[in-house]
């Protein structure tokens, strides 16, 4: 045991975020930038939700692994995550996939990415790991998910998250008995067991691991010297363990971080295009599901120092004005309409434009007239006048990337072959 066993378990552990996916279902969105780098809520990243769990939860010691398109990620992280102190016992580690195993090897797996970093973990000494993944949008206490992981005596703790069972195909799904041990693993069943008492719901894996550090670096160093194994996590690692070992269910439920104002346990995977709009969208109702103004539970984020954003402009016909919309810190609404739409920093909308059910990010300029509906903008993306997007299904689908529910992703590679 730990020479402080009064303190939070969560100070004796360390949150190892895998940050590399390359986020390809979200399209022209990562062709820049890793899916955890994403922009979301106005303000934040997506792999700012982890991180902030983490923090919030108690634990001082955070690693980050990258891999794919990490300079957006990296350059985020710096800014706005290098606030913890080596002299008050905590840490912030950015671990790029640098081969340090060997020279030609990457990160092969989600383990392999643990694995390779063995010894930065261990000079730390934590008595637990938390291996979270760095890009779903949801707020959680990780110490409960501690303390039950040692409650239980298990050799891996396993976040779960209770869905339908229609929708449990694209997960990797537990079969738990009453105790919730994990009695069965599998990944994308078209049947996947439920859960005791329930014949329509199923336990699905959140990507959220919890071990004893020597436990899973023994583990680690098994797994490594496997030929037969892909290195992964769901693939390799937890199948083995729930035939091998203890393996136990917490359920998010139990673990969730709700305000007053959130009345459901509030989990997104944010990773197609509709996805990412409708959860952004969401943002913009009058109650939304994610509270983003919970001051007990802040979403930390780098801060970038931005002038408050200016409405100008009040001629019928050229009035600057937002309904049921998020505007961030720099913004211009400049004789412009907006209506359930989220801007992010310093975005301007010229006159006599107007944006309806928009995702629009950072540094956008949006040209006079332009008529913007149900779109995601890419950051710094300049719209021409008069532009129109989202009244024509056909013309949009020819100028820019259109989901099967009518999305128009805008990016300004897209916008420059309307010059040709």
């Amino acid at each position: 045991m730990p020479a402080n066993s009064h303190a939070p378990l969560a100070r004796q552990a360390m949150a190892y975020v895998l940050a590399g996916g390359r986020g390809s279902r979200l399209l022209e969105l990562t062709d820049r930038r890793a899916k955890p780098a994403v922009y979301f809520g106005g303000k934040t990243r997506i792999i700012d939700f982890a991180l902030s769990n983490a923090l919030n939860s108690g634990i001082r010691r955070i690693a980050v692994a990258t891999q794919y398109k990490a300079h957006s990620l990296i350059r985020h992280l710096q800014r706005g995550w290098t606030f913890l102190r080596a002299e008050r016992n905590e840490s912030f580690d950015i671990l790029p996939a640098s081969q340090r195993v060997s020279e030609d090897k990457w990160y092969v797996g989600t383990a392999d990415a643990v694995y390779q970093n063995s010894d930065i973990v261990l000079d730390y000494g934590p008595e637990y790991v938390i291996v979270l993944a760095g890009d779903h949008i949801y707020k959680m206490d990780y110490e409960l998910m501690l303390q039950q992981h040692v409650d239980a005596r298990a050799d891996v703790t396993i976040g779960c998250l209770e869905v339908p069972k229609a929708d449990a195909i694209g997960f990797g799904v537990m079969g738990v008995d009453e105790s919730q041990r994990i009695v069965s693993f599998v990944e994308k069943s078209k049947d996947p067991p439920t859960i005791p008492g329930s014949d329509d719901t199923c336990l699905a894996s959140m990507g959220i691991y919890v071990f004893n550090t020597k436990f899973l670096f023994d583990l680690l160093d098994q797994d490594a010297a496997d030929l037969h194994s892909s290195h992964d996590f769901g693939k390799d690692v937890i199948p083995y363990l729930v035939k091998n070992g203890k393996a136990v269910a917490h359920r998010f439920a139990d673990s969730c971080v709700r305000s007053r104002n959130e009345t459901r346990a509030y989990w997104r995977d944010v990773g197609t295009l509709d996805a990412y709009w409708e959860a952004n969208i969401d943002l913009t109702g009058i109650t939304p599901e994610l509270d983003l103004f919970d001051r007990d539970w802040p979403i930390w984020t780098y801060a970038e120092l931005t002038p408050p954003a200016k409405f100008v402009h009040d001629i019928d016909g050229r009035r600057g004005h937002a309904v049921s919309s998020l505007v961030s810190g720099g913004c211009i609404v400049s004789g412009a309409s907006l209506r359930e739409t989220l801007l992010f920093s310093n975005v301007r909308i010229n006159s006599f434009a107007s944006a309806s059910e928009c995702v629009i990010l950072p540094d956008v300029n949006v040209g006079r007239s332009a008529r913007l509906h149900k779109a995601v903008v890419d950051a710094g993306v300049r719209i021409p006048e008069g532009l129109v997007v989202g009244e024509d299904p056909e013309l949009d689908a020819e100028r820019f990337r259109r989901s099967e529910t009518g999305v128009c992703l805008i990016t300004q590679p897209m916008i420059d072959k309307l010059k040709d």
